[in-house]
């Protein structure tokens, strides 16, 4: 079982659609019993909120549903419990390394990394603009499946 946590400031905007755009990937390709997927934030700001209504609205466009999903924090402890733990921008990065230690810094990326355009996902709580999001997102996802597939770390049937 490949564990990933994906992770941003509040977890009400980029990383929940960055887990549910990846749980529907690995849906999509038969491949969900081989992954746990969840999101958290690197604040306590939005802690036990929902999903932002932005998120909802593009994902529900895709037939994605966040339904039951509220932000949770990231604590030091998933540094043992994830395979990959995944940011959004180069402040979610620092944040993240700061609770979880210098010592988790190989399992700690962003998102955008696994793209041929490594850079920080917009943020749409200021942007606004949901759409750029998840283009972000969906391109950042399809690159870390598309790696893990490459290196062989899934069961084949």
């Amino acid at each position: 079982m490949i564990r990933i946590l994906f992770v941003c400031h509040g977890n009400i905007c980029r990383s929940p659609m960055a887990e549910f755009v990846f749980k529907d990937m690995v849906a999509k390709e038969g491949l969900a019993g081989q992954f746990f997927i969840a999101s958290a934030a690197t604040s306590m700001e939005e802690i036990g909120n929902p999903v932002h209504r932005g998120t909802r609205a593009r994902l529900a466009k895709e037939g994605i549903s966040t339904a039951g999903k509220h932000a949770v924090r990231m604590e030091r402890s998933d540094c043992q419990k994830y395979d990959y733990i995944i940011g959004m921008d180069r402040w979610n990065y620092r944040d993240m390394l700061r609770i979880a230690g210098e010592g988790s810094k190989q399992k700690i990326s962003l998102l955008l990394d696994y793209t041929d355009h490594p850079r920080d996902v917009a943020d749409p709580w200021y942007t606004g603009d949901f759409d750029q999001t998840y283009e972000d997102v969906e391109a950042g996802c399809r690159g870390l499946l598309d790696k893990i597939i490459s290196e062989g770390m899934l069961a084949r049937h």
